[in-house]
């Protein structure tokens, strides 16, 4: 059996986007940053699973849609935090006033 380049990218970037979202948790902008590009490695690894199973990948399509549509909404939600607390340090927030 061989293994696709797309799985194995998948796998090593779902891994390290995990890792940095471990590591960097001052900044909000960083933790949605490593969500998004575990996020897009989930659609490498969901491409090169499609492309070795011979599936078609409408699933991937909408999964690459919703991906963009919470990137978006972090990036809002994001706006709306540094406008009423002035920054985005993640220390600052309290789940009470948000």
């Amino acid at each position: 059996m061989q293994v696709s380049f797309f799985y194995v990218f998948g796998v090593v970037g779902g891994i390290f986007s995990m890792l940095a979202l471990a590591l960097q948790r001052k900044h909000l902008l960083s933790c949605l940053l490593s969500l998004e590009a575990l996020t897009l490695s989930w659609f490498v690894f969901l491409f090169g699973e499609s492309c070795m199973q011979n599936f078609e990948s409408f699933s991937v399509l909408v999964f690459i849609t919703l991906a963009a549509c919470e990137a978006s909404l972090g990036l809002a939600i994001l706006v709306s935090l540094i406008r009423t607390h002035g920054n985005d340090y993640v220390f600052n927030f309290n789940s009470q006033k948000c």
